[in-house]
């Protein structure tokens, strides 16, 4: 399992990445159709860490 250990927080790393370059995006647009575009991305990418989360909960050490 180690081999999925690293796998997972680079995972994890990358979505943060891209929550943290969302969250930037949101605060400098003033387009309130771009805001919720940039919420709806926000919305996918709270899913995808979600499902990340709950793989390694059941990948994790027993």
């Amino acid at each position: 399992m180690s081999t999925q250990e690293p796998e997972s927080v680079a995972r994890l790393q990358e979505l943060l990445e891209r929550l943290e370059r969302a969250r930037t995006q949101l605060e400098a647009t003033e387009d309130p159709e771009q805001a919720v575009d940039v919420l709806q991305s926000l919305a996918d990418l709270a899913k995808e860490i979600q499902a990340e989360v709950d793989l390694a909960r059941r990948e994790g050490p027993a």
